[in-house]
């Protein structure tokens, strides 16, 4: 990591305590040469190295034994965490041929949607308690309401439990193990954050693959609560490998939550962009993620290939969060989310609208996964690397608070539009636009911090 060279240019933007420094190296070579220039925050020019404030003489080892097994445990609540979530498009499926048959769509996406808003919503009070107690306490207190959610999901049989169990208990306790392995992976690394990050969010797209799959056949085998029985036991065993590996490498640092604390970020132009962003793309991104098995049955596709549509989706998805946090460290991770999740608001709009054969929608789906996978892979890399070391857990938190809107939302109006003149038509298109606009908004972040320099690595 280099924190200035003989022939660096340096330029100063203020932007409040976040105040930016772009350093741009030049390898001893004129401006001419044709090398990329790299885009440093002023963070890593001071030498911080992890979003909690270390002390002095204690840096992150960015690798080693112990630092992989906190990707091993973190990479384990992916799996039970956004790997859970993932699946939901085949409990779509399932609830509203079956229990909840006389609900309409709409009314039936509530319940993921309720899953997504408070896996996200309770981001800035799940990172207080992160700061104070660290992530081995939250991550055994989410296992608890994860496992007993999906337990008493299993006994439900009216839509008020089931939104109840899965969309509220559960869902709160997937927040409560998911983002304090996320902050603690930050301790952990530093110029190998991305390739831990993306290896990370692989967990969720294995997990993706794996539950609707497995859901689906033993409902057929042993009934629905003995499927969702099953689940839960493989999540408390996943868990229990998180709880014993997952850790901070410094202390956490304790700071009260105020009203001026939570305002402050979303005055600074970066944050707010990148925030706006994912909030928009997050409206665009569950649109195929839930509605792709609902929309192939209706267009006619044979049962036996919708059952596989998200999983086909996950895994394409697990090959593009893997490459794309490898590609991060070494392009930019804004150059790597901004190209590949274009792509994935092109193909959505391109290939998904006129999408009318089974060949058509098994491509859309492995590549929307592939290209969107981007999405989940480099959603903290970005906003650690616009934070001040001191506040990365805590931004972390407030842009999942900032998300938990969209998550909850997406799939309520998806089925309104739905239900509206232009059918499916409707929902592919309001996925496609959203993705877009979050794409450009994250764009404009980075246009902020770099100007308009094409090879600039950020």
């Amino acid at each position: 990591m280099f924190s200035g060279s003989n022939s660096s240019d340096t330029v100063t933007e203020d932007g409040g305590h976040n105040e930016q420094h772009i350093i741009v190296s030049e390898k001893g070579v004129n401006r001419n040469s044709g090398h990329e220039e790299r885009i440093f925050s002023k963070e890593e020019e001071a030498g911080y190295q992890s979003p909690i404030q270390a002390p002095v003489g204690s840096t992150p080892p960015d690798g080693g034994l112990r630092a992989w097994l906190v990707v091993i445990g973190a990479w384990c609540t992916s799996v039970c965490s956004f790997g859970w979530i993932n699946s939901v498009g085949a409990f779509q499926d399932y609830y509203e041929t079956t229990i909840l048959k006389d609900y309409s769509t709409s009314t039936v996406s509530w319940i993921p949607s309720l899953q997504i808003f408070f896996m996200m919503a309770l981001g800035p009070f799940i990172g207080l308690i992160y700061d104070k107690y660290g992530p081995r306490q939250l991550i055994i207190v989410g296992t608890f309401l994860h496992v007993f959610g999906l337990m008493m999901t299993s006994i439900s049989t009216q839509y008020y439990q089931i939104l109840l169990s899965q969309g509220v208990c559960s869902a709160i306790g997937v927040s409560a193990i998911y983002q304090p392995a996320l902050n603690s992976i930050a301790t952990w690394f530093t110029t190998k954050r991305g390739a831990a990050y993306g290896l990370l969010a692989t967990g969720s797209s294995l997990g993706g693959v794996i539950f609707p799959i497995m859901v689906t056949r033993l409902i057929k085998e042993v009934g629905f609560g003995w499927a969702m029985r099953t689940c839960a036991f493989l999540i408390l065993g996943l868990l229990v490998i998180a709880i014993l590996t997952v850790d901070a490498f410094n202390p956490p640092k304790f700071q009260p939550i105020t009203v001026k604390r939570m305002v402050a970020p979303f005055t600074e132009v970066q944050f707010a962009c990148v925030c706006m962003g994912l909030l928009l793309f997050t409206f665009g991104l569950y649109v195929p993620i839930n509605f792709i098995s609902v929309e192939a049955a209706a267009g006619g596709a044979d049962p036996n290939l919708v059952l596989y549509l998200v999983p086909i989706l996950n895994a394409g998805s697990l090959f593009g969060r893997m490459l794309s946090g490898f590609a991060g460290d070494k392009f930019g991770r804004y150059n790597v989310f901004i190209t590949v999740c274009y792509l994935a608001s092109i193909f959505v709009l391109a290939l998904w609208i006129p999408a009318a054969t089974t060949g058509a929608r098994i491509a859309f789906a492995a590549i929307f996964g592939f290209f969107s996978g981007a999405y989940v892979a480099l959603i903290a890399a970005l906003v650690v690397q616009i934070s001040p070391a001191s506040e990365m857990g805590f931004r972390m938190g407030l842009s999942f608070f900032v998300l938990s809107f969209g998550g909850l939302t997406t799939n309520p109006i998806s089925g309104a539009i739905l239900d509206g003149p232009l059918g499916w038509l409707g929902p592919k298109i309001f996925s496609g636009i959203f993705c877009l606009a979050g794409t450009t908004f994250v764009l404009a972040a980075r246009i902020n911090q770099t100007g308009w320099k094409l090879r600039a690595v950020f």
